[in-house]
């Protein structure tokens, strides 16, 4: 019996940038958000195991493009995530998961602030 002829899964476009870098483009609707966090003071090491605790599972998560943890250089207590998810709906999605409940549950004990800001691609 022939195999029959199913649609294919979406595939990301990629292409080169200006700089020769390849970039993929996002789908309509994708938001990026930077969240930047700072720890109390002597709370780095248990910030930083909590917030790499996040990342492998986000990653797996439907709709996440990308989920990158960063740490200041100049200001090592200083972490910031760099999130893009396919959709509003999608980083929602990923606040009611059990790793993110549980993170939201302990932040406040190791977090001095915390700023997110939320962006639409545009070029």
């Amino acid at each position: 019996m022939p195999k029959s002829k199913g649609s294919k899964p979406a595939r990301k476009r990629s292409r080169r940038n200006s700089h020769g870098a390849k970039t993929t483009k996002l789908p309509k609707g994708a938001v990026t958000i930077v969240v930047t966090l700072r720890s109390k003071e002597g709370q780095e090491p248990l910030l930083e195991a909590e917030l790499r605790a996040l990342v492998g599972p986000t990653r797996k998560e439907e709709g996440c493009l990308q989920y990158d943890l960063h740490r200041g250089l100049e200001h090592p207590s200083t972490y910031l995530l760099h999130e893009v998810w396919a959709s509003r709906e999608h980083h929602a999605a990923h606040t009611r998961t059990p790793h993110f409940l549980r993170w939201n549950a302990r932040k406040d004990s190791l977090l001095v602030s915390r700023d997110s800001t939320t962006w639409h691609h545009i070029a």
